[in-house]
């Protein structure tokens, strides 16, 4: 005769595994906090580093002494000092290219490194303090669409180009500290030439895309009363219901009137510094380069904001700039004044197949407000 053993699991095993999990996820973001705390450490230092302009100074131009300052600042300088172009009265060493020096070096060059570094430690502790922002209720199935096949190739594009300009204005900037150290002369002296020519080639491209994309956008980004609003309930942080939003909400709207402000000054200073072939002297080029990285520095800390809130900060955010498409729900709860003007367009998963295998085109027309 066989025995058959049945095991039981008690009612304690799920909430030991519950537990257990939620013991695994506190010393994951235990862990990660100390080491976005010993990251900023480091930058701290790059940032005292960049700061201390005499010691650069000594690495940069080591056969320049008192002296020869004197005679510079007298303008009394030789030809040797000179501009190489053809009847050229204009110094190579002068005073305002210190001061140039002075102001990149103590000034932007530290703060824009600890910009950076806080806002990267910020979205880190909302994250782990409040977590991504979840669909309060259960999704329909049923989508709406959102951006034209178009309008995606368009924001990728611009995104992507915006990240390789922000990587390696920031190598430009501070790389000698991290990667001269790390890997060498020979190894440096590559990394910062390529990053030269592709934020010297891709920046125009970049200012250009940008606009366009500006354009195409104007209409849905003109302030509303209800942005107001939006702001003061921190984009539905606080209260209890989800603040009105149509198309773009008041953060998106915000994003983009930066852009069109802050971005389209480091474009013009970046034209500035590209083409140094329209008359413009070294004077006006040290004030397009400080103008060009402050500029830099601070969409690239306000844009880390804007890619967290896109991506892994709200749940359904990134299926509309990947896919076209978002779902009923998400459409409801973050812009309800726009759900309201296209909810009678919805179509279910296998709607939108079957449109797509029978359509000719890439893509459907997105309706908007207006």
């Amino acid at each position: 005769m066989t025995t058959m053993t049945t095991t039981t699991m008690t009612p304690e095993a799920p909430a030991l595994a519950l537990w257990g999990r939620a013991f695994f996820q506190r010393c994951w973001r235990i862990g990660i906090l100390l080491l976005l705390l010993a990251a900023s450490l480091g930058m701290s230092q790059l940032a005292v580093a960049q700061a201390d302009t005499d010691r650069e100074m000594v690495t940069a131009a080591p056969g320049i002494s008192a002296d020869q300052w004197r005679q510079v600042r007298s303008g009394e300088t030789g030809p040797n000092y000179r501009d190489s172009r053809f009847d050229s009265t204009y110094s190579l060493i002068n005073s305002s290219g210190e001061t140039w020096r002075q102001i990149r070096n103590r000034w932007v060059s530290p703060f824009g490194l600890i910009a950076i570094g806080g806002m990267i430690v910020l979205i880190a502790l909302f994250y782990f303090m409040v977590g991504r922002k979840h669909l309060d209720e259960p999704r329909t199935g049923r989508k709406l669409l959102r951006w034209s096949l178009l309008m995606r190739s368009l924001h990728w594009t611009v995104a992507t180009l915006f990240i390789t300009l922000a990587l390696t204005g920031l190598n430009l900037l501070f790389g000698k500290f991290v990667f001269r150290t790390l890997f060498g002369d020979a190894v440096w002296a590559w990394m910062i030439s390529a990053s030269k020519v592709l934020h010297n080639y891709l920046g125009p491209i970049f200012g250009v895309l940008l606009v366009v994309l500006l354009i195409s956008l104007l209409k849905d980004n003109i302030p509303k009363k209800h942005d107001w609003v939006w702001f003061k309930k921190a984009g539905g942080l606080t209260g209890k219901h989800h603040p009105d939003a149509g198309f773009a909400n008041g953060g998106e709207k915000a994003w983009y009137w930066l852009l069109a402000t802050a971005g389209l000054v480091v474009i013009a200073s970046g034209f500035v510094l590209d083409f140094p072939n329209y008359g413009q002297g070294r004077d006006t080029m040290q004030w397009a380069n400080i103008i060009h990285a402050v500029g830099a520095l601070g969409l690239t800390a306000v844009a880390l904001g804007h890619i967290y809130i896109g991506t892994i900060g709200t749940e359904g955010s990134l299926e509309g700039m990947t896919t076209g498409y978002v779902d009923e729900t998400w459409a409801k709860e973050h812009h309800n004044l726009w759900y309201e003007e296209v909810k009678d367009t919805a179509m279910s998963e296998e709607e939108i197949a079957a449109h797509k295998t029978g359509s000719s085109s890439s893509d459907i027309s997105v309706t908007k407000p207006g």
